[in-house]
């Protein structure tokens, strides 16, 4: 039975993954080895342990990596504690291959990790671009100490292969966070109301907003012209989810909590809403203000109008319904939002569909995993595209 270890370190990652680790768990050929670390085994994140075990998924392993602080310094402690977690788990637990998503300093941990174990690692959302971050450079690194590559369209299967993975490892099945958009019932808007405690008689506004990694010192500062931005709309209600465990996230996070704490009829702070939550809220908000991906993954499917800050996420491929404010001040955040609230720019995204597929996406994952021949799966060969890597001399 070939054994799965799959990784996961935050709600995000685990609301992406959620699909692939039920069927990597329900299917009879396969055995499945999760791994859980980082800001899911801190209650300062929402302990979202917790919501791994409600869902009844078994966990292999717990990996603590995450220090209580967001420092340069702390991140690369983390980063090495987590080297040395993940190799006791990967002696222990022996997988045939590692699964990874995305671009977080816990997945190059995990990847790093294996080197010596001669594991083969299978990785999602390679090939993307996000500018504004130090995840650039971490989901590059991962692309290149993977064998395996699942991408979320073709223009970034096309750049894995341009980093010189060969291409018939390279699939292009969509983005596995949209299979939940499909599958779930999503909460009404009573039901919504009700669970997060929310007005019923103002517009909904979600807001998710992370630091820029590459631009140090300026987290707080950017977050309070956010705020700042949003006191302007008093008949939008606004629902502020922290930001994750990277270098300046707690400015953030003292901030967001400040102006709840200020304006209580207007908005409210949430550590973790859990997958089922979150989506919903996506389906009945008016408007989602921020740089998180989900503004540009999930979004389109519902046609939510999304204000984009800064350039964290530049260099991702965005539907119509993004409007991208560059600079992170009051009055062009100000604008955006009231460009995204109108009625001709709501009425304009009618029909849009999601350039990240339609959620369909990780029972095909899981197919490869269990199908691959791992036989040789861990010896790469850079592609060149030049065809010039192809040409052998014998001496």
């Amino acid at each position: 039975m070939r054994k799965i270890a799959v990784i996961t370190g935050t709600r995000a990652e685990y609301g992406l993954l959620y699909w692939i680790i039920k069927c990597i768990n329900e299917d009879p050929g396969l055995e499945l080895k999760l791994i859980v670390t980082g800001m899911h085994l801190s209650p300062e994140f929402g302990l979202t342990v917790q919501e791994i075990e409600k869902d009844g998924f078994p966990i292999s392993e717990r990996v603590e990596m995450l220090l209580s602080s967001d420092t340069e310094k702390a991140i690369s402690t983390s980063m090495g504690l987590g080297i040395i977690g993940f190799a006791g788990a990967y002696e222990r637990l022996c997988p045939d291959i590692i699964l990874l998503i995305g671009d977080r300093f816990e997945s190059l941990s995990a990847a790093v990790a294996s080197v010596p174990f001669r594991i083969p690692i299978a990785h999602i959302h390679g090939g993307e671009s996000t500018e504004g971050a130090i995840d650039e450079q971490i989901r590059h690194a991962l692309t290149k100490l993977s064998h395996i590559h699942f991408a979320a369209t073709e223009k970034y299967r096309e750049r894995v292969i341009q980093m010189g993975e060969a291409p018939d490892r390279v699939f292009c099945f969509g983005a596995p966070g949209l299979d939940s958009i499909r599958r779930l019932r999503l909460l009404n808007s009573k039901e919504l109301s009700e669970a997060l405690g929310l007005p019923a008689d103002k517009r909904l506004g979600v807001v998710t907003f992370h630091p820029a990694t590459l631009e140090a010192g300026n987290a707080g500062e950017q977050a309070q012209e956010l705020l700042s931005a949003l006191a302007v709309f008093k008949d939008v209600f606004w629902i502020l989810t922290l930001p994750n465990a990277d270098t300046g996230g707690r400015a953030i996070v003292k901030k967001h909590e400040e102006f709840t704490a200020e304006n209580p009829r207007q908005a409210r702070c949430f550590s973790s809403l859990g997958q089922l939550k979150y989506l919903s809220l996506l389906r009945h908000a008016s408007v989602m203000v921020g740089n998180s991906s989900s503004g540009l993954l999930e979004s389109p499917s519902f046609g939510l109008p999304v204000v984009n800050i800064g350039n964290r996420q530049e260099g991702r491929i965005r539907a119509a319904n993004v409007i991208d404010v560059k600079e992170p001040r009051r009055e062009p955040i100000k604008k955006g939002i009231e460009k995204a609230l109108s009625d001709e720019f709501r009425n304009s995204l009618s029909g849009l569909e999601n350039p990240y597929g339609k959620g369909e996406t990780s029972a095909k994952i899981v197919e490869v995993l269990k199908c691959i021949s791992i036989e040789g799966l861990i010896k790469k060969r850079f592609n060149d595209l030049s065809g010039s890597a192809n040409i052998e001399e014998t001496f």
